[in-house]
């Protein structure tokens, strides 16, 4: 009885060791891991829209734009 208690004893502090060993290497895998990138990839990509917005806003706020809009709704509802 002794003996089998100590055998099983052996193999839970067998397994118990590999699996500590496989959850530390785990833990180093995710620390090398850049997985963070994919924060910064969604910041650089909301101040590129940001830019984006903000330029297309000064185009479409420029005088030739309202001025050609003006005329293009004028002539619209001068048809009518």
């Amino acid at each position: 009885m002794a003996q089998r208690i100590r055998s099983m004893r052996r193999r839970y502090l067998r397994r118990a060791m590999q699996f500590s060993v496989a959850m530390q290497e785990r833990i180093r895998r995710g620390l090398r891991d850049d997985a963070g990138m994919t924060t910064v990839e969604y910041a650089v990509g909301t101040v590129v829209a940001a830019a984006l917005a903000a330029v297309l806003y000064k185009i479409v706020t420029g005088d030739s734009i309202v001025t050609g809009l003006t005329n293009l709704v004028t002539r619209a509802l001068g048809s009518v």
